[in-house]
């Protein structure tokens, strides 16, 4: 029996000291870790060839009566002296104004430098001028304030940082930028409720404001497909198709109902 025993307790430890040799021996496989991928840098703009470079220009019109512009009560303000004319909708001679015409489509992956020369934003008669503006992502805008009175601009974006300050009578302009693409960017005024503009936003410099006469011009387009948005703030947007050529000039008209 004793015997037995120690041959069991012999065995027990030779297995142990086998399992252990084993065990230290053996080389455990490493865990490869997938390496970070690097974020992917933007595409280079593509150089566009001035000698190439195409036009389109046209005309929107207002396709009906044109709504008499409703009036604005500035009379909680007596600084405000400015025009009491609403701009939602600016129709003269079957012409409409404030429409802004970008290149939606079309351009691809081409990438562009936000220009270094800011835009303006005034703040006169208690009314913002323009009334709808564009700017390039991460372009400056100025922000003034020509009247004497505080007013307080207030951005009220989906896709940008929203942001609210005061500005006092002849302040130091603001210095603004928006980060994303958004069209038709909401902004108003917390001081003086009928105060009310649009900024755009493009990836690119290919845009247009159609002044009081409807006309619009975008220039410097290299020749290809394009699908051209027309977005009014209270009319909606209409999209239109257009192939330019090299050196090409296109006219491209819009018509806007009621």
């Amino acid at each position: 029996m004793k015997n037995k025993t120690g041959s069991t307790i012999y065995l027990s430890l030779a297995f142990l000291a086998a399992f252990s040799l084993a065990g230290c021996g053996k080389k455990e496989p490493v865990e490869e870790k997938p390496m970070a991928s690097s974020p992917a840098a933007a595409p280079a703009a593509t150089p566009i060839d001035p000698a190439t470079a195409a036009t389109v220009a046209g005309t929107v019109k207002f396709d009906g009566a044109a709504p008499k512009p409703a009036k604005i009560d500035m009379s909680q303000d007596a600084n405000c002296k400015g025009s009491n004319s609403a701009e939602n909708v600016v129709v003269a001679d079957g012409k409409l104004a404030n429409v802004f015409v970008y290149v939606k489509e079309g351009l691809g992956n081409r990438t562009f430098a936000a220009p270094a020369e800011p835009v303006v934003l005034d703040q006169s008669g208690c009314k913002y001028h323009p009334h709808v503006l564009g700017v390039m992502a991460g372009q400056t805008v100025k922000i003034a304030n020509s009247d004497p009175t505080t007013h307080n601009i207030h951005p009220t974006p989906k896709d940008n940082r929203e942001w609210n300050e005061s500005q006092a009578p002849q302040a130091p302009a603001l210095e603004k930028s928006f980060a994303r693409e958004e069209i038709m960017l909401p902004v108003k005024c917390n001081q003086h409720p009928w105060m009310k503009m649009y900024v755009s936003v493009t990836k690119s410099p290919f845009y247009a404001v159609t002044g009081a006469d409807g006309k619009f011009e975008i220039k410097g387009l290299p020749p290809g497909d394009y699908t051209l948005a027309f977005v009014h703030e209270k009319l909606g947007e209409q999209d239109q198709k257009v192939t330019l050529a090299a050196k090409d000039s296109k006219t491209v008209d819009a018509s806007f109902k009621p």
